[in-house]
């Protein structure tokens, strides 16, 4: 579970944060990402209480069989459809981040292009997903997340010993610097702090709790004590790692300011907005952001030994993410929406055969995606996927909480189908109106008003009587 969380959004993007512009009243982003990792280990305990013993209770195979059996099978499909659509555009962000790192700092200069190291990238992740089977992807998970953590130690370590600091020195001059603060008190910012836990809480709900992929891996753990202890302990384990891994992105602007990297503006804006060094032209190369950790570490900064073990690192972050979400976007798509298992028409082989299919459309899939974010070309992706997940998670969140806290149902042919297209609609009509005549700005609250706009368009649409099923 800790190597499908920590992608190389947590291993590049979250340090990037610390140091990146906020437009708030404060300068930097700082440690305000935390409040959100604090959001999500609130959420682990709600879906540990409420979530996990019922799905444990009626023992499913896949979680949106449960919308099947609580509504009918349209929101059982539409559950499903869900799923994919979010799990599809989350991997896929995050394998772009770590295909731009390797194609910007590794393989541009070798005349490479960009769609040919997604697909490399990608055919190496569908080999990955053949071979061995689950028992080896999951070992292989556990010692790439074994390498990606010891990469993170190393070049904290380095960076220390580098500046001549011990760790008690070093957070002293990220507090000097401002680069230490958790807590952001502009309730119009996009990380007000009340704004960011509670959206962290709602996104775990969503991208954990109703998750295929990832409660799979908790109900097929033999009982429901076990479960609940395996993802607590998990919980809590994110706690120390994204603390760290901010403690490194501090290191990181500290140490890039230290060789001569400097903020500065573009345009008339007056806030400094981009950071860097300087060409021979006297003009900054912006690498605020995501591209912090990698330019550091490829462009020569960093000794030979860290660079690889930053790519480890990095390759280490790719795999158990990628290929967990192909894997779970293929399943659901034969169980949830082809119905394969109870297919009593074709034989095992022909199963196999559409399996295999299905996979490979999948893969073609996420390389357009890929493609569709590199034209994006979005500097802090780890915000970017919060927003997606507000949009295609949020109605699975909604459908859910209504099943689960009231009794009645939706009988109408196609109503659960309109409620769920129409709230993420409305949700990004809302955000668009605030930000164009307001100061406020909606962050990851967002999912909260897409799952709460699908929750009223489904109470609208109930039916007179009620009866619960589950």
């Amino acid at each position: 579970m800790i190597g499908t969380s920590l992608s190389g959004v947590t291993f590049i993007s979250v340090p990037g944060t610390v140091g990146k512009m906020t437009g708030s009243e404060y300068i930097y982003g700082g440690f305000e990402y935390y409040m959100m990792v604090i959001g999500f280990f609130i959420g682990y305990f709600i879906v540990a209480a409420i979530l996990l013993p019922l799905y444990y209770k009626m023992n499913l195979t896949s979680i949106y069989t449960y919308l099947g059996k609580r509504f009918n099978l349209e929101a059982h499909k539409i559950g499903s459809i869900f799923f994919i659509i979010s799990r599809a555009i989350g991997a896929t962000a995050r394998l772009y981040l770590v295909v731009n790192v390797l194609q910007i700092f590794l393989l541009e200069g070798l005349g490479v292009p960009f769609w040919v190291t997604s697909m490399i990238l990608l055919l190496m992740v569908l080999l990955y997903t053949f071979e061995g089977g689950v028992k080896t992807i999951v070992i292989t998970d556990t010692l790439q997340t074994s390498f990606m953590i010891i990469s993170l130690v190393a070049c904290i370590v380095y960076i220390l010993s580098n500046l001549n600091l011990s760790f008690g020195e070093a957070y002293t001059i990220l507090e000097q610097k401002n680069y230490t603060h958790f807590i952001n008190f502009d309730p119009n910012s996009k990380t007000f702090f009340l704004k960011t836990i509670l959206g962290g809480i709602f996104i775990t709900i969503a991208m954990t709790g109703l998750d295929q992929e990832m409660m799979q891996k908790n109900i097929s753990v033999d009982n429901l004590k076990n479960s609940k202890k395996n993802m607590l302990t998990f919980a809590g384990t994110l706690l120390l790692v994204n603390l760290a891994f901010l403690f490194l992105g501090g290191l990181l602007y500290l140490f890039a300011l230290q060789y001569g990297a400097e903020y500065g503006t573009t345009g008339t804006d007056p806030v400094s907005n981009i950071f860097g060094f300087k060409d021979a032209a006297g003009n900054i190369k912006n690498i605020m952001g995501d591209d912090l950790f990698p330019a550091l570490s490829l462009n020569g900064y960093f000794p030979m030994a860290i660079s690889v073990i930053f790519i480890i690192g990095l390759i280490s972050a790719l795999f158990p993410s990628a290929d967990g979400a192909l894997t779970a976007v293929t399943s659901s798509y034969c169980v949830d929406l082809l119905n394969l298992n109870e297919d009593k028409t074709k034989t095992e082989k022909e199963k196999k055969r559409l399996r295999m299919k299905v996979h490979l459309t999948f893969t073609v899939m996420f390389f357009i995606l890929i493609m569709v974010f590199k034209a994006l070309n979005d500097k802090s992706i780890v915000y970017l996927i919060m927003e997606i997940a507000g949009y295609t998670y949020g109605p699975l969140l909604g459908l859910f909480a209504f099943g689960i806290f009231t009794k009645f149902q939706i009988s109408k042919k196609y109503a659960i189908l309109m409620v769920t297209i129409l709230a993420p609609i409305i949700t990004y009509l809302i955000n668009f109106a605030v930000t164009s005549y307001t100061d406020y700005r909606i962050g990851v609250e967002l999912i909260v008003l897409n799952g709460l706009l699908t929750f009223i368009g489904l109470w609208m649409m109930k039916d007179k009587q009620h009866l619960r099923i589950v």
